[in-house]
């Protein structure tokens, strides 16, 4: 059977319920880094698992929790989250190259592509931090030029992970078309189809023939940005990838974060309500809808 992995073991599929391929159960972001995060877990458990139970009584069922190592990953708690509030979560492996390499770990240029594949590797076959806890993608970011030497290396890194484990790779790159280019260069060298690869942030694209583009070369798109504020974006993208036929390669997610770095939130239910009843009153079909929201994360985030 073809399965995903989350925080509580491998899930087996179909998973019924909508997959929110793209958000954030909790962060530091903005924060300096950190190998290991001293949440105030009683606070932050009391103010999540709620909301997450909000979620699944609109209809979600997974979540991809996008939040790597040093910005305030901790499997563990992931793992409580999830066994209190019945939604299954997937983590990942991988490191954040964005915000200036600022949540790098040190030392990464003298590890080269192999030696940071197998730090990544080594959490997929023996769990991340002593948890036991296995990764179910891939987790980097690039800056917003060029790709830099450590840009490269995360990405060879991640194409080297995906062919040992099977692991979906998730790059936010947002409006960078050059660095897609160069993204997909790589992982074609490196012998990974681009299928296995997640365009992030590409809501922020401004010239729409480059998402085109990449996903008829099978690369996925992630409309993460869904907010209230960008339906009329969103949903005039959406009617492009329909008319280009490429419907099937498009992600939705909100980027959304439910215990920031200040322990607000950044709520990430708006998918499963008033933008489901926009692109329906839009034209599309609930078979549309399910196809986005259930079916191609779920073939996305499949291991192998």
């Amino acid at each position: 059977m073809p399965v995903v992995m989350s925080v509580t073991g491998p899930v087996e599929l179909p998973l019924p319920g909508i997959f929110l391929p793209h958000e954030h159960i909790m962060s530091v972001f903005g924060r300096e880094r950190s190998r290991w995060v001293d949440y105030d877990e009683e606070r932050l458990v009391a103010s999540v698992v709620p909301y997450l139970r909000g979620l699944g009584s609109l209809g979600c069922a997974a979540i991809a929790d996008c939040t790597s190592a040093w910005i305030g990953r901790r499997a563990d708690l992931l793992r409580r989250i999830s066994g209190e509030s019945g939604i299954a979560i997937i983590t990942n492996t991988g490191y954040y190259g964005a915000a200036g390499g600022r949540y790098l770990p040190e030392g990464i240029e003298a590890l080269g592509i192999d030696g940071v594949a197998d730090a990544w590797v080594a959490e997929w076959e023996g769990g991340i931090d002593g948890t036991g806890i296995r990764p179910g993608f891939i987790k980097t970011g690039v800056e917003d030029n060029r790709l830099s030497p450590t840009d490269r290396t995360l990405v060879a890194a991640a194409a080297r992970t995906h062919r040992r484990t099977g692991l979906l790779i998730q790059t936010h790159t947002g409006n960078n078309p050059l660095a897609v280019r160069e993204i997909l260069a790589i992982l074609r060298a490196e012998g990974v189809h681009p299928g296995a690869w997640v365009w992030v942030h590409a809501h922020l694209v401004q010239d729409q023939r480059q998402l085109v583009r990449a996903a008829r070369d099978g690369a996925w798109i992630s409309l993460d940005g869904i907010h209230p504020e960008r339906d009329e974006a969103n949903l005039a993208t959406l009617r492009l990838m329909k008319r280009e036929g490429l419907l099937d390669r498009v992600l939705l997610s909100h980027d959304g974060n439910a215990f920031t770095a200040d322990g607000s939130r950044r709520p990430f239910e708006y998918l499963l309500t008033g933008f489901r009843t926009k692109f329906i009153a839009e034209g599309f079909s609930e078979a549309e809808f399910s196809l986005l929201t259930e079916t191609s994360p779920r073939r996305a985030f499949t291991i192998g």
